[in-house]
């Protein structure tokens, strides 16, 4: 009976035995490589449904309006200096700029020049007498007399508006030219038809008229012209006018 229940043994793992040994072995391997990949399945699985339950944040996607672009300010230029021409001379000087003030008021430029370029042979005389020789007495001067030769030109020594073109019986043809300040010029002994009528407008170093010998006053003199100068009706001395 030993021997018979030997040889069955051997029989049963040297045969069958051993595939049947094989396969649950096998199987045991199977189910132990299952159960450890499971787990790991399961968490990949569970990490996906997390992931697709967490809400991201919406954005708002409706564009944005850029805000009002503050207007520029605006930026001063300094200002520029001015060219400004002597009408008499002809020759252009530049003036610098001033800076604007709130109160400034503006202030027309006054430009006097000479009514033309001689030898004074007569000064202003108003406080003393002094002789007249073409009518041979002792008088007041108004004015100064300025030598030129007949024809010569005769200028504007300010600007202003003309305010009298006459024949005088004493000083000839003459031409009066009322200023700004209350001032006025007188230009006498000129050529008859001066060039220039009352109401007109004449700018400084303007040709006006020219020497002649109308003046019967002062006929005996050299060729010259009689310029006078008043302020409010007062003569004033017209060297103190020229300066």
């Amino acid at each position: 009976m030993a021997g018979s229940n030997g040889r069955a043994k051997r029989h049963f793992f040297g045969g069958t035995g051993l595939y049947i040994a094989l396969f649950l072995g096998v199987t045991a391997l199977a189910v132990a490589g299952y159960w450890t990949l499971l787990p790991k399945n399961t968490t990949d699985k569970d990490a996906e449904n997390v992931s697709s339950q967490v809400e991201l944040p919406v954005q708002d996607e409706t564009p944005q309006m850029p805000e009002a672009a503050k207007p520029a300010e605006p930026v001063e230029e300094p200002p520029e200096d001015l060219t400004v021409m002597d009408e008499a001379t002809g020759v252009e000087d530049t003036v610098p700029a001033m800076e604007s003030e709130t109160d400034a008021q503006p202030v027309a430029p006054r430009l006097v020049v000479a009514p033309l370029v001689g030898e004074e042979v007569a000064a202003f005389s108003v406080d003393e007498l002094t002789y007249n020789e073409t009518l041979g007495d002792w008088r007041t001067h108004d004015g100064i007399d300025i030598a030129a030769e007949v024809g010569t030109q005769v200028i504007a020594a300010c600007s202003g508006v003309v305010t009298a073109v006459r024949d005088d019986d004493m000083m000839g043809t003459l031409v009066t030219i009322a200023h700004d300040d209350g001032y006025e010029t007188t230009y006498a002994n000129l050529r008859s038809s001066p060039g220039v009528g009352e109401g007109q407008y004449v700018s400084a170093g303007e040709v006006i008229g020219a020497v002649g010998s109308s003046s019967i006053a002062e006929f005996s003199m050299p060729a010259h012209l009689h310029f006078s100068v008043s302020k409010d009706g007062v003569p004033c001395d017209p060297k103190e006018f020229l300066n």
